[in-house]
C-alpha cells in the first residue's frame, strides 16, 4: 500500500538536530522505499535504501543507522529476521527499529518485540504518525546515549580512581617497609638474656613502635610507644619519635647523656618522658599524643628503672610461671603541659622475663565484644610458659587470633620480650 503523505514543514539536514540523523529504509518495493525516502529527506534525515534484509545488513556494517524502517513481509529474509540479525551485530550505539506491517494481531506484535523491534507502524502509513513515532524514538535514543556517555564517564572516573588507589597502595606498601625498617633488629641475644620484638600494624602503617638501644656498657634501654589514631599521620609521628630514641645516633638520643668518662649513660626515664612531653607540645604541630613505656635494664643485676606514660602495664613472668603486672599507668605524652611523670623499679631474676605490650593486645575483643584485658593476657602467658624468644611472640599472636576470631585486628599490636638469664660467670 502506498505511503500517505500529509502536509508537513520541510526541515533541512543542516537545520535539524536530534538523536536520529541517518535512516535506513528496507523494503522490497521500490515505490514504497521512494515514498518513505522522500518524506524522510523533507524532514532533514540522511537516508539510505535497501531492497532486502541482506543488503540492509551490508549497508549497516558500513554506516550504522540511527533508525531502521523495515517492511515485515519481504522475500528471503523477513523484517523480523532482519531485526534479530541486526541486534546480534551489537555495538555501543543503539539503533531504533520500526517494523512496517499490515499485521495487527497481538501475537504478531509480541513476536516482533521479542525479536528486538522497538515500535510498529501499520500500513498504510500516515505521515504524521510516522513523524510522531520517529520523534518518540529520538527521545529514547537521546536517553540511551546519555546513559552510555554517563557510563563511559563513570568508567573513566573509576579507572582514574583505581589508578590513584593503586598509586596510593604502592606508596603505602613502601611506607610499611620503611616503618618496619625502624626496627632494625627483631631479635638480639645478649650475654645476660634475649630480646625479641614484634610490630604488626592493623593497616598498611600504624602508630605503634618498639625498640631498644645500648645505654653505655652496663645498661640497655627499652621503649614501646603508641601514637593516637591510625594510618599515615600516626606513622609519620612514630618515625619522628624514633629519631629521639635512636640506637644508631646516641648523641641525638634524648634518653642518654655523656658521663664523666665520656661514655653515654642513661638518664632517669621520668625526666626523659617529661622532656618529650614538652618537645611535642612546643615543637610539633600535631593533635596526636602517645603512650610510652621507657625502661633501663641494668645488665649485671636485672634491676629495671621504668617510667610508664599511659602505656599498658608491663607483665613480668617469674621463673615459676607466675605473672604480675606493674606500674601506676601514668598520663599520656603530648596532651597537657606541666604534667609530672613518675618512675618505679622492679627486678628480674635469672629465668624471669618481662613482656611490654601495646593496648592492641589487652583491648583485643572476641566476637562477643569482650576484651582480653590483663587477666586474659596473664592466662595466655601461663599457657605459653615454656615457649621462648620470637616463637613466644608468634604463639601469642596465634592465641590472640583465636580469641579475636580473625587475623584482622582493630588496632596495632606491638611487643618487646626480654628474657633475663643473669650475667654469666667470668
Amino acid at each position: 500500500m502506498p505511503l500517505k503523505l500529509s502536509p508537513n514543514p520541510d526541515m533541512s539536514a543542516a537545520a535539524r538536530s536530534g538523536a536520529i540523523g541517518h535512516v535506513l529504509v528496507v523494503d522490497d518495493s521500490k515505490l514504497q522505499r521512494k515514498l518513505l525516502t522522500l518524506a524522510l529527506k523533507k524532514w532533514g534525515f540522511d537516508v539510505a535504501e535497501a531492497a532486502s534484509g541482506e543488503e540492509a545488513l551490508e549497508k549497516a556494517a558500513i554506516q550504522r543507522p540511527d533508525l531502521v524502517l523495515s517492511d515485515w513481509m519481504m522475500p528471503g529474509m523477513s523484517g523480523l529476521d532482519l531485526c534479530c540479525r541486526f541486534r546480534e551485530m551489537g555495538g555501543d550505539d543503539y539503533t531504533y527499529f520500526i517494523l512496517l506491517t499490515s499485521k495487527v494481531d497481538k501475537e504478531a506484535v509480541a513476536r516482533g518485540l521479542d525479536s528486538g523491534a522497538d515500535d510498529f507502524l501499520t500500513k498504510p502509513i500516515e505521515n504524521n504518525e510516522l513523524r510522531a513515532r520517529i520523534t518518540a524514538g529520538e527521545r529514547i535514543l537521546e536517553m540511551q546515549r546519555s546513559m552510555v556517555q554517563a557510563n563511559r564517564t563513570l568508567s573513566d572516573t573509576l579507572a582514574e580512581l583505581q589508578q590513584l588507589y593503586d598509586n596510593i597502595d604502592s606508596d603505602l606498601q613502601e611506607a610499611k617497609k620503611l616503618q618496619q625498617s625502624l626496627i632494625k633488629e627483631r631479635f638480639r641475644a645478649l650475654p645476660e638474656g634475649d630480646l625479641s620484638l614484634m610490630l604488626r600494624s592493623s593497616g598498611h602503617v600504624g602508630g605503634d613502635l618498639v625498640g631498644f638501644f645500648e645505654a653505655g656498657p652496663e645498661y640497655i634501654g627499652l621503649y614501646a610507644l603508641d601514637v593516637s589514631g591510625h594510618g599515615i599521620s600516626s606513622a609519620l609521628m612514630t618515625a619522628r619519635l624514633a629519631g629521639y630514641l635512636s640506637s644508631a645516633a646516641p648523641d641525638q638520643n634524648v634518653a642518654l647523656h655523656k658521663g664523666e668518662d665520656g661514655q653515654y649513660v642513661p638518664r632517669y626515664p621520668d625526666e626523659v618522658v617529661a622532656d618529650l612531653n614538652a618537645l611535642v607540645l612546643d615543637e610539633m604541630e600535631t593533635e596526636h599524643y602517645f603512650t610510652l613505656l621507657l625502661a633501663f635494664v641494668e645488665r649485671a643485676t636485672g634491676r629495671m628503672v621504668v617510667s610508664q606514660a599511659g602505656h599498658p602495664h608491663p607483665a613480668v613472668q617469674r621463673a615459676s610461671g607466675e605473672v604480675s603486672q606493674m606500674g601506676a599507668g601514668g598520663f599520656p605524652v603530648g596532651l597537657l603541659a606541666g604534667v609530672s611523670f613518675e618512675r618505679f623499679e622492679l627486678k628480674l631474676n635469672a629465668g624471669d622475663r618481662i613482656l611490654i605490650l601495646s593496648d592492641g593486645v589487652t583491648e583485643c575483643t572476641n566476637p562477643a565484644g569482650q576484651m582480653l584485658e590483663e587477666n586474659g593476657l596473664a592466662h595466655l602467658m601461663k599457657q605459653l610458659e615454656d615457649v621462648r624468644g620470637p616463637a613466644f611472640l608468634e604463639a601469642l599472636m596465634w592465641r590472640l587470633t583465636e580469641f579475636n576470631g580473625s587475623d584482622e585486628f582493630d588496632d596495632d599490636v606491638s611487643a618487646i620480650l626480654f628474657e633475663y638469664q643473669g650475667r654469666p660467670a667470668t
